[in-house]
């Protein structure tokens, strides 16, 4: 991750800014920090979970673009590989011009994140962002870890996360789905 600007900004001048690239950006503690692009194995495990989230979630209750604005003493904003959204969330973004789910809005059902290799990228999804969807109320976060072979599902339950590991080909217990055999043969 890349620090972009020298200052920090408001949420609101980030909701405005375009480079004029396709690179993606998340605001964290007010920094526009430039997201690297997903290695070819994170972009499979996404797209292999989002193809099987389909078997039980609508399509128009499924996004692997939309951003989340997540409350701290500093804006910021989180992008997940895969998110569902809850009836009500998906009414919420009909019509917007940007796939961005503020404060406002209903928390969505289920958060996941495919972690890219490094401690920085690990501290990112199992630390910052755990504290940061359990705080916004998102019901669970799955934390999909392809260098330990394991998926951690967090349930939220007053306020904080309690999680279960899930390792190999067994059946991921979830109050949102169940996706068998996580991981290709």
């Amino acid at each position: 991750m890349t620090v972009i600007t020298g200052k920090r900004i408001t949420l609101e001048e980030y909701l405005k800014y375009d480079d004029r690239t396709d690179s993606q950006y998340e605001l964290v503690a007010g920094e526009l920090v430039a997201m690297p692009p997903e290695s070819p194995k994170n972009v499979q495990i996404s797209l292999f979970l989002l193809v099987n989230f389909l078997k039980f979630i609508p399509v128009n209750r499924l996004s692997n673009k939309v951003e989340i604005v997540v409350a701290g003493s500093r804006a910021t904003t989180r992008i997940p590989d895969l998110v569902v959204l809850t009836d009500e969330l998906a009414t919420a973004l009909e019509g917007s011009m940007r796939s961005t789910i503020t404060l406002d809005m209903p928390p969505p059902a289920l958060v996941v994140e495919v972690v890219s290799p490094g401690k920085a990228n690990e501290d990112r999804d199992y630390r910052y962002k755990r504290s940061e969807y359990a705080a916004r109320g998102i019901a669970e976060y799955w934390i999909v870890d392809p260098q330990r072979n394991a998926v951690t599902v967090l349930i939220l339950v007053d306020g904080f996360y309690e999680e279960t590991r899930f390792t190999e080909n067994t059946a991921i217990a979830s109050t949102i789905l169940i996706v068998r055999n996580f991981r290709e043969n």
